[in-house]
């Protein structure tokens, strides 16, 4: 289908295809950019899930000076830490303490010990399923988010292909009334000849002319609407709404076949949504699952090692004292009154079986979603095939009344209205084309396959 401008307002417009329109908005569409923004948060709450089972070295360093009402003394300490977990819930730990004091009567003090201790939790906290839990559940997040930029870029693209579209449709509209502006004209000519030769009579010229008026005032409204359209998409496209776009795509289109059933086992598979839903319903037995361990004793299996040396001089003498020493045992903590825990247990079990009464609700609602896209993809090219026909009749029969008007066989009033039979098919067929295209590009975003038609790689 043509939709060609006047030549000298091509000449000040700037042409755009869909595929150009399309990368533009992947550059500078603002809710694609804040898509990404947030990406960054999500991928550093990740990182900082995968170190937890990485050391961590802690530092801690103490300057004091002291006044007494009978010395003065100055002392430092530096005591450096690293703790170690381990995905069975084993927490190690090395410590290292060195501590000076020097006063002007006591003399000079030195402290250096070294601790090693293991603790190895038996109810909370234990086990490899609960120690990894927050882990999973970080990783589990992070595919959730990555689906939620995919499903934001594809949400975004479809806008931004509608938006294109509407555009197109509105370069159309514009083209037809203006051709029919041309043919009310010309049709007035016609007249004024058929009135001097005496073949209509002169009041035929007043339908003619009230046609004419409502063309020019039809022409105006194609304007504005067309402005409108070319503003929507620069805004899409974070142009400056005063870009003289032109959208020069042809509107062409081909049938396609979908069959349902496969259809469906691709939305399954593909569709960030329904793979989110599945994604909540994982957390929700994770936090199950954690809750109810948090309910349990703290009992813990401890051993440790240590060794201290203590240094001393002044007047009076120096010496050094050295000792070791090692422990085993049992640690013990049972919460008594504490209900938080249980309020867990009862928030998580309740989200649990909300996702379970959910979860038949999903594949319903894409079964639906599927199929109403199929349904009104196929539905809108019978309309488009039916309109085109309607515009093929309309035109013979605009045709053959206009010759009839020449030998005097009709009146103005019956090619008029045969004219607007015309417009208001040409419209039916624009209309149906652009709502064919839309409903496949719709389809595609319900399947999960818009950036796959569009050969979109997310830079995550």
């Amino acid at each position: 289908m043509s939709h060609s401008l006047p030549v000298s307002v091509q000449a000040q417009m700037v042409p755009l295809s869909l595929a150009d329109a399309v990368a533009l908005g992947l550059r500078g569409n603002r809710n694609i950019r804040r898509s990404y923004l947030e990406r960054v948060a999500h991928k550093f709450d990740l990182q900082v899930s995968e170190a937890l089972f990485s050391p961590r070295l802690m530092l801690a360093s103490k300057q004091l000076i002291q006044h007494g009402s009978n010395d003065r003394a100055h002392e430092m300490s530096v005591a450096p830490k690293v703790t170690l977990s381990s995905e069975w819930g084993t927490q190690f730990s090395l410590s290292w303490a060195q501590r000076f004091n020097r006063a002007a009567l006591d003399g000079r003090k030195d402290h250096r010990g070294l601790r090693f201790e293991v603790i190895q939790p038996l109810l909370k906290n234990a086990g490899y399923e609960i120690v990894t839990a927050p882990r999973r559940r970080a990783r589990l997040t992070e595919h959730s988010h990555s689906l939620g930029l995919q499903a934001s870029v594809a949400q975004s693209v479809t806008q931004i292909v509608a938006s294109y579209r509407e555009l197109l449709k509105a370069q159309e509209q514009q083209r037809i009334v203006a051709e029919a502006l041309v043919r009310s004209r010309e049709q007035l000519k016609v007249n004024d000849a058929l009135i001097a030769a005496g073949r209509i009579a002169r009041v035929d010229r007043l339908q003619n002319e009230a046609d004419l008026a409502y063309q020019e005032l039809s022409v105006e409204q194609a304007l504005h609407h067309l402005e409108a359209s070319r503003q929507a998409l620069s805004q899409l496209l974070a142009l400056d709404v005063s870009t003289p776009l032109y959208a020069s795509e042809a509107l062409t289109a081909e049938r396609v076949e979908i069959d349902q059933n496969e259809a469906l086992l691709i939305a399954l598979t593909r569709q960030p949504r329904h793979l989110q839903q599945r994604i909540a319903e994982e957390l929700a037995d994770i936090d199950l699952m954690v809750a109810k361990n948090q309910q349990l004793w703290d009992l813990s299996l401890i051993a440790g090692a240590g060794h201290d040396r203590h240094g001393f001089s002044s007047d009076t003498g120096h010496g050094v004292d050295r000792r070791w020493t090692s422990y085993a045992g049992l640690r013990l903590e049972i919460p008594i009154g504490d209900l938080s825990q249980r309020q867990r247990v009862v928030n998580a079990q309740v989200a649990v079986d909300s996702q379970s009464l959910q979860q038949a609700d999903p594949r319903q609602s894409l079964e639906r979603e599927v199929s109403d896209a199929i349904r009104s993809m196929r539905s809108q090219w019978r309309q488009y095939e039916i309109a085109l026909r309607s515009r093929a009749l309309s035109q013979r029969k605009l045709s053959a009344e206009r010759q009839k008007l020449q030998v005097g066989r009709t009146s103005t009033f019956q090619v008029l209205s045969f004219e607007a039979d015309l417009r208001r098919s040409e419209n039916a067929v624009l209309s149906a084309l652009i709502a064919y295209l839309n409903a496949q590009t719709e389809l595609d975003e319900r399947l999960g396959m818009t950036l796959d038609s569009w050969e979109i790689a997310l830079n995550d």
